[in-house]
């Protein structure tokens, strides 16, 4: 397979070794919108049928028959396969990536889209890429310099696994390895210039990964593992087969460790190599299979890092949220395969904690054990899951299935009552809940429930619910500890800062959190105008997340700031702006923007709303698209919109025509 990025165009040619296990009349591939060059069956040319979807291949064939077959093809894929910085001039900013789920591989590759279609694929890549070697499934098994091509690169996988699992990354990439307690390697991927970045943001794989092989009770069914980030990623993170890509905004410092991690989103891609890249659904029905599962399991992994206490709280907040579709009506079925992700992914989780309860730890571990070896490498059902579950346990799970499974109502009373019984901390949480519909809130007594526990936890529920009216010496209290999920809280459910809690409040900007730092700066410039300068001073240098949170705030505090180096108003102005360009992450574009929109954009912010206007990540699209038509009506705005529109191109030029009322 050749990339060519300049024109975001694939050459490839696929090689299909097959036997046939009952007589068809005719064979079926998936492939979106390709040209094809030639397609041969066994070394001769094959007539076939191709709609521009799928490829027929009407012939008769027989049982026990092999056969080979090959395509020469070419594809100019609208999605599934990203080529991000090309053309912009910045050096090393290039990437490749692919998604194959719910996106279908189909789009540049010959493939099955069917989940139920498993295969062996082993990739090449030939050509130079500019020296950098793609990532992908399995084993790199060689590196051919100096062919005709450019380079050969050749991977390997050793098992079969349906299409949508099949992935890769191009970039510039250093690499850590690590080696698990089984021995299976472990390759963390990471752009050069995050080198003091790799520790804080996969702490814990080795940990996590030695954790599930043991807690699932069967090996890493794959030759390796890969975890590879890349730049306006459409989800957190996707789980392809030895091959996770996930967003680089997880890409953090120790810092930002403490407010948004990697762990999680790790721990759920890594038990997906078991749940849903071993053992398959047959289709959506089935999808609990998936997510629920992972979901699970990287809570069950949180809870070997940090404790019981914060899988108990994790629990309790998806809990609030599921109890919020009960009360709204809004509850589904997790086998509805249009189900939300909430219930896929929550309610999921939850059926296992309840299962996993019902019948018993040591069953519930046999029966996973039981459901895994079985299936491995296969398709499978919900039912499938519960006959291994009945047997390991030697119960009957038809109630569990009606109730957990099948019904739309999620159970939260059931729920509600095992997580009392299992969390003291999650106990008293529900009394206060109580307690604040029964009285009024400032009858409550929040001493006593301060006093009731040490659970951190606890306390930051206590400060996110009452804030406004907790007494004096609990605010002392809380900004003497040095937990920082409760000083973010302070920071952030306070809307007014008395003067006997300035002194308190302004030790926030040292915290080592930077949503702590972010909320603290801007409630002080607020509050206490005559101390901005002080405030800006203070803060100057902290970028924040990697979406530049603090740095944006900043910069908008600073040009909003009258007096406050005035010389420097321009740059700062056009170092905000120059944040919403495409060398930047959608999330950091997005915070520009957002702060742009209060004060005023360039030409150049301008042009790169247009740009955004078109984006691959459709959560970005949306919130430009809604901002632009907002613009428009503007008349300033919209004449100079119409000026630089003339500059336009494709598909930028085809949407700024429709919103200019020029087709």
């Amino acid at each position: 397979m050749e990339l060519i990025p300049e024109t975001k165009e694939i050459k490839g040619f696929v090689t299909y070794e097959f036997d046939i296990l009952q007589d068809v009349d005719s064979i079926f591939l998936d492939a979106k919108n390709m040209e094809f060059e030639r397609i041969n069956l066994d070394a001769s040319k094959i007539k076939y049928n191709y709609d521009g979807k799928r490829i027929a291949i009407n012939k008769e064939f027989k049982r026990g028959s092999s056969h080979r077959l090959v395509l020469k093809y070419s594809c100019s894929p609208k999605q599934t396969v990203y080529f991000l910085g090309w053309g912009d001039g910045i050096k090393e900013n290039e990437q490749i990536w692919t998604q194959g789920q719910g996106k279908y591989t189909s789009h540049w590759l010959p493939s099955f889209d069917a989940m139920e279609e498993k295969v062996e694929f082993d990739l090449n890549f030939n050509g130079y890429m500019d020296g950098k070697i793609p990532i992908t499934n399995g084993n790199l098994k060689e590196v051919v310099s100096n062919h005709i091509d450019g380079q050969i690169i050749s991977y390997d996988m050793q098992k079969p696994m349906s299409s949508y699992l099949l992935a890769f990354a191009i970039g510039n990439y250093k690499k850590q390895e690590l080696k698990s307690k089984s021995g299976i390697s472990i390759e963390n991927y990471y752009y050069p210039q995050d080198s003091l970045k790799v520790e804080p943001t996969y702490r814990y794989t080795k940990e996590i990964f030695d954790f599930l092989e043991e807690e699932i009770g069967v090996p890493y069914p794959w030759q390796n593992y890969k975890q590879i980030p890349v730049r306006d990623f459409l989800y957190a993170g996707m789980e392809n087969t030895t091959a996770t890509i996930f967003s680089d905004g997880y890409v953090v410092d120790s810092t930002a460790f403490v407010d948004k991690n990697y762990i999680n989103v790790n721990a759920h891609e890594l038990a997906h190599q078991w749940f849903g890249n071993l053992v398959t659904e047959k289709n959506g029905n089935h999808h609990w299979l998936h997510e629920g599962f992972a979901t699970y399991y990287a809570y069950l992994a949180e809870k070997e890092i940090f404790g019981d206490d914060h899988f108990y709280w994790k629990l309790f907040e998806t809990l609030k949220q599921l109890k919020s579709e009960v009360t709204n009506e809004n509850g589904q079925s997790l086998l509805d395969p249009k189900a939300s992700s909430l219930t896929f992914y929550e309610k999921g989780a939850w059926a296992l904690f309840m299962l996993q309860n019902e019948v018993g730890e040591e069953a519930f571990k046999a029966g996973i054990k039981s459901y895994l070896n079985k299936y491995q490498f296969q398709n499978v059902t919900v039912q499938d899951f519960l006959k291994a579950m009945e047997v390991a346990s030697s119960s009957d799970l038809s109630n569990f299935r009606e109730k957990w499974l099948e019904r739309d109502r999620f159970p939260y009373e059931n729920a509600k009552n095992l997580l009392a019984k299992k969390s003291l901390s999650v106990k008293l949480a529900f009394e206060l809940d109580a307690d604040l519909i029964t009285f009024q809130k400032n009858a409550v007594n929040y001493k006593r429930y301060w006093n009731a526990t040490k659970s951190i936890q606890f306390k930051k529920y206590l400060m996110n619910t009452s804030s406004k009216y907790l007494p004096k010496d609990i605010y002392n209290e809380a900004f003497a500890m040095e937990a920082v999920p409760v000083r973010q809280q302070l920071a952030r459910r306070l809307d007014s800062i008395p003067a006997f809690l300035k002194t308190d409040f302004e030790s926030l900007l040292n915290d080592k959190s930077y949503v702590t730092v972010e909320n603290a700066l801007f409630k002080l410039w607020v509050t206490y105008p005559e101390e901005k300068a002080k405030y800006l001073a203070q803060t100057k240098d902290i970028i924040g997340f990697p979406n530049k949170n603090v740095r944006l705030l900043w910069l908008t505090l600073a040009i909003l700031t009258n007096d406050y180096e005035a010389n420097n108003t321009q740059a700062y102005f056009q170092e905000l702006s120059g944040y919403t360009s495409p060398r930047y992450g959608w999330e950091t574009r997005l915070g520009a923007f957002q702060y742009l929109n209060e004060i005023g954009f360039t030409n150049e912010s301008l042009h790169n709303l247009i740009d955004a206007t078109v984006h691959h990540s459709w959560q970005f699209k949306k919130y430009a698209r809604n901002l632009m038509d907002k613009l428009l009506e503007d008349p300033d705005y919209k004449i100079r919109i119409s000026e630089i529109s003339k500059e336009l191109k494709d598909e930028e030029l085809r949407y700024m025509n429709t919103k200019l009322g020029k087709e």
